[in-house]
């Protein structure tokens, strides 16, 4: 009888270092399971039929009709669906004993949840490279067996945004950015087939983003999203659509400590304090951003300096997300060039950047500030 598997060993490591290899990290993106820390504990019936058909129905009803894209989708919601279900049950906060290549502490819960969104991707059949922040790799994920045709997909992804805020129970997510073929180096945000963000909290939903080239009939630019409901066995629309107003005094300024040694940075956070915006800020992304998907508009930064340096991700992260907030009307741009996040390269896995996303008028406020 074979022996179990095993955690990995403890590797530490940190922000990368001019001797390190190009990517690190402790997950081999194979989707096994560590027998301590079970992704099949989390439902041993398998997946349900009916959550597949009511997410390919509403993904139908959005005007996609590529069957591989569809399948694509569907499987996020099957890894979205285990997520919830392993937060429900967490209690265990306990470390690996390793740091991904943010330096941030690792989880066994991050872990659980990488291997649990590898495994939904390797299901779906459709996916031919996939990495995550905790598997820093191109990795294959085809099926032993398949259609060598394709249509192909690769996916970038964050199994779980907001780790270090999850003793408090504030809201988490899971970010998820889908490009057409194999690879994802040197590819552009603009260049995805689609965008999901999935928002664990009081209730687990996902917000999409299509972009009018995944659409059929020439349909324009679409965000929308769908929550989990029935004992997490349908999805249902929750919102038809997201579209982000011009402009809203709502405000989630990231990395302030830059505002120490960063001028306009401060200049702009003071502007937004005196005229009375509202904070809405948590210290995670997905919850930060998502924010102003519910209240259909406001700004979210997250600007860096010599002191404090930036830490998002653009495969893992921006892109995704800027493509959820452009197709919902809003603007993105580099924190330092005015540039859409979408047009950036992602030359390297572990390329990282300042942001600010938002209503097209707060961005342009922002720009005002950092650029002139």
């Amino acid at each position: 009888m074979s022996a179990a598997p095993q955690c990995p060993p403890p590797h530490i490591s940190g922000r990368r270092e001019s001797n390190e290899p190009p990517q690190h990290g402790i997950n081999d993106g194979s989707g096994a399971t560590c027998h301590d820390h079970s992704y099949s504990k989390v439902d041993k019936h398998g997946k349900a039929v009916t959550r597949d058909e009511t997410l390919t129905e509403i993904l139908i009803s959005k005007g996609v009709q590529e069957v591989n894209l569809i399948s694509a989708i569907s499987s996020l919601g099957e890894a979205t669906t285990h997520i919830a279900a392993l937060l429900q049950n967490y209690v265990e906060h306990s470390y690996v004993g390793t740091q991904n290549s943010s330096g941030d502490e690792q989880l066994h819960l991050d872990i659980d949840c990488d291997n649990a969104c590898f495994r939904a991707i390797r299901d779906a059949g459709v996916f031919a490279v996939a990495a995550s922040e905790e598997t820093p790799e191109e990795t294959d994920v085809r099926p032993a067996k398949g259609d060598e045709d394709g249509p192909w997909y690769s996916v970038g992804f964050d199994p779980l945004d907001g780790s270090s805020i999850i003793d408090a129970n504030f809201s988490v997510g899971s970010i998820f950015g889908i490009w057409p073929g194999k690879g994802l180096l040197g590819r552009r945000g603009r260049e995805q087939a689609a965008s999901v963000v999935s928002l664990y909290g009081p209730r687990t939903t996902l917000i999409i983003a299509l972009p009018s080239k995944s659409r059929e009939d020439g349909r324009g630019d679409i965000t929308f999203e769908v929550t989990l409901v029935k004992d997490r066995s349908h999805w249902e629309v929750s919102r038809e659509e997201v579209v982000l107003q011009p402009s809203k005094k709502v405000f989630a300024p990231g990395n302030l400590r830059a505002t120490n040694d960063n001028p306009r940075y401060d200049a702009l956070v003071k502007h937004w304090i005196q005229e009375r915006y509202t904070l809405r800020y948590t210290g995670g992304m997905v919850p930060d951003v998502y924010h102003m998907f519910a209240k259909s508009g406001g700004v979210f930064s997250n600007v860096s300096s010599e002191k404090a340096r930036a830490k998002l991700r653009l495969l893992y992260e921006v892109a995704a997300m800027g493509l959820l907030v452009e197709c919902a009307g809003g603007l993105t741009t580099h924190e330092f060039e005015d540039r859409s996040v979408l047009d950036l390269v992602v030359d390297d896995l572990d390329r990282r950047l300042g942001v600010c996303f938002g209503s097209k008028d707060e961005v342009e406020k922002y720009k005002k500030f950092m650029f002139s």
